[in-house]
């Protein structure tokens, strides 16, 4: 909300394109939607993770974007995600939270038969201490362990997305072990109080790694606005959570894409007025520098 952006309107006029390919999948705006798990016990009862995970991914394809599903204590909860997946042509990206090592390969390998284009973990859910208390025992992985996830993804022939990285030398460890994209992500705001917002990590991360691996945030991002500035503090594309989540207990998998149709909006006339005509355009001088 500190960042204000440079209009520019003395520049060609034509139509902006939005558009983003991530691993070979053209997005309609460089946005995903990012995993949540335990919806009804954060948010609402109207749906169950399987049934939010089938109108997170329904609504998010109609808009042409990916969706990461989550994961849970419950091994039904990766199947039906991956039902989901399978169901719209593996349009989305699961993701397994960093439990013990033989628990990550079985689920690995449940989520492969939907052919999605990558698979994630979300290693920033290491210090979820309700899983713990649960029985379900998550916590950090070694670079070793890391690298031989990664080479077992690859060998299935998917991408691996690493969620999580809240530093420089953490950005770099995943480059090292052979990762394909990072999240800038600290699992909003939820594991740790005293972390730094995403927008404040984001810029010395991407100076770091860009163009050794794709760089994506999430974070507090609610408009096409905001999605604009996390463009241009240095992310290849951005994760959007929360929000997602009440357009679909709002209005269902028609809801997702209504709030997607919106942020596409908001992130077209912020390009038009800041003289951006693609993706690609948006660079850290679209920022205005407070001095």
């Amino acid at each position: 909300q500190e960042l204000c952006v440079n209009m520019d309107t003395i520049c060609e006029n034509g139509d902006v394109d939005t558009s983003y390919d991530f691993f070979g999948h053209k997005l309609t705006i460089p946005v995903m939607a990012g995993p949540v798990g335990a919806v009804a016990m954060h948010y609402s009862d109207k749906y169950d993770d399987l049934r939010y995970n089938n109108v997170l991914v329904e609504g998010c394809a109609k808009a042409g974007i990916l969706a990461f599903t989550g994961d849970g204590t419950n091994p039904a909860v990766m199947e039906g995600a991956a039902d989901a997946l399978k169901a719209n042509g593996g349009c989305g990206v699961p993701t397994v939270k960093p439990w013990n090592l033989e628990t990550v390969r079985q689920k690995m390998d449940l989520v492969k038969a939907a052919d999605p284009c990558a698979i994630a973990m979300d290693i920033d859910a290491a210090g979820l201490i309700t899983l713990r208390k649960m029985g379900h025992p998550v916590g950090p992985k070694s670079l070793k362990e890391l690298t031989a996830i990664v080479a077992k993804i690859h060998q299935a022939g998917c991408k691996f997305i690493l969620k999580g990285i809240m530093t420089v030398a953490d950005a770099r460890a995943a480059v090292a072990a052979g990762a394909d994209c990072i999240v800038v992500s600290n699992h909003g705001g939820r594991v740790m109080e005293y972390a730094p917002g995403t927008a404040r990590v984001l810029p010395a991360i991407a100076a770091a790694v860009k163009g050794q691996i794709t760089v994506m945030v999430d974070g507090g991002v609610r408009s096409g606005a905001d999605v604009f500035k996390m463009l241009a503090l240095g992310a290849d594309l951005v994760g959007i959570g929360r929000p997602i989540v009440w357009a679909a207990i709002g209005g269902g998998a028609a809801g997702v894409s209504k709030y997607l149709t919106q942020l596409k909006g908001e992130l077209v006339q912020t390009m038009v007025l800041t003289g951006c005509q693609d993706i690609a355009a948006i660079t850290g001088d679209a920022l205005f520098a407070q001095h």
